[in-house]
């Protein structure tokens, strides 16, 4: 398994890639990390240092990893925090690339631009590019739900909300869609839900809400989730692996106190995740 891993870095704490390519690696996944910024640390601090590359540089890099033959054995391409508004030209043409040199190969955009409680912190222009020129040619994306509101505009809650917005996402071109929160208002109190949707089906699972900020968790996700179903095909599968994985970083990572993920000492957990969290069919 071969993932390019088109994200930010970060050299204090995990964000980006380097929240995602570790975890990867750890499942046996050979990741090739190409970075869109190298901040000091991720921008949650308020203060950070460092430069957002140029498009042309991140291309350039791109271009000799597929001069060294590479495309062609790569199973999916995967994107997070993109840093300027030029990054999304040179997404988009390295997936085209990369599907030309390998037909079954995935793309898996994490359109990241903010939440419900921040709003969006990324480069104004950057969330109009996601809905109107990334995301049409991904098969994955991995939006909190607000995110996939701002996609589709619309406004979900509910899960009969959440699933009409996700195939509204599916509409626009991609088709398996991983709501990595999904917050109805009538859940279980203390819980949190993950759904995925692809041409099988839709599924859900609860987890326990740990009451901690959590930057970077988003890029585990997605990056755990687009490793495993790109290996499986297999929604619920890796629904319910990615959950797993993910709470039992998030629980470490809230037991220690830290405010950065204690993503090496959670280690076990990507490798052999617990399982314990039932995904239910929901159509």
């Amino acid at each position: 398994m071969q993932i390019l891993s088109i994200q930010s870095a970060v050299a204090y704490g995990h964000a980006g890639n380097s929240a995602a390519v570790f975890p990867m690696q750890r499942i046996g996944v050979e990741v090739l990390p190409v970075y869109t910024v190298n901040f000091s640390n991720h921008t949650g601090y308020g203060a950070w240092r460092g430069p957002v590359m140029d498009p042309s540089d991140v291309a350039a890099v791109i271009t000799g990893v597929e001069e060294r033959g590479a495309f062609g054995s790569l199973d999916a391409v995967l994107s997070g925090y993109q840093g300027s508004d030029g990054i999304a030209d040179v997404i988009i043409d390295a997936v085209a690339r990369v599907k030309a040199a390998n037909p079954n190969a995935l793309y898996a955009c994490d359109p990241v631009m903010g939440n419900a409680k921040s709003g969006c912190f990324v480069a104004p222009a950057i969330p109009a590019l996601l809905r109107d020129k990334v995301v049409p040619v991904a098969d994955i994306i991995t939006p909190n739900q607000f995110e996939l509101g701002f996609l589709t505009d619309t406004d979900p809650h509910t899960i009969d909300e959440t699933l009409a917005s996700a195939d509204a996402a599916r509409a626009m071109g991609p088709s398996t869609i991983l709501v990595t929160s999904v917050e109805r208002p009538d859940r279980e109190h203390g819980t949190i839900e993950m759904m995925v949707v692809d041409d099988s089906g839709a599924w859900i699972v609860t987890t326990p809400y740990l009451p901690m900020k959590a930057n970077g968790s988003g890029d585990v996700t997605a990056a755990l989730f687009t490793s495993h179903y790109a290996k499986t095909r297999d929604a619920a599968d890796s629904l319910a692996r990615t959950a797993s994985s993910v709470y039992g970083l998030l629980e470490q990572t809230h037991a220690a106190g830290t405010k950065e993920l204690q993503l090496i000492e959670a280690q076990a957990h990507y490798a052999n995740p617990r399982m314990e969290f039932e995904v239910r069919q929901l159509r």
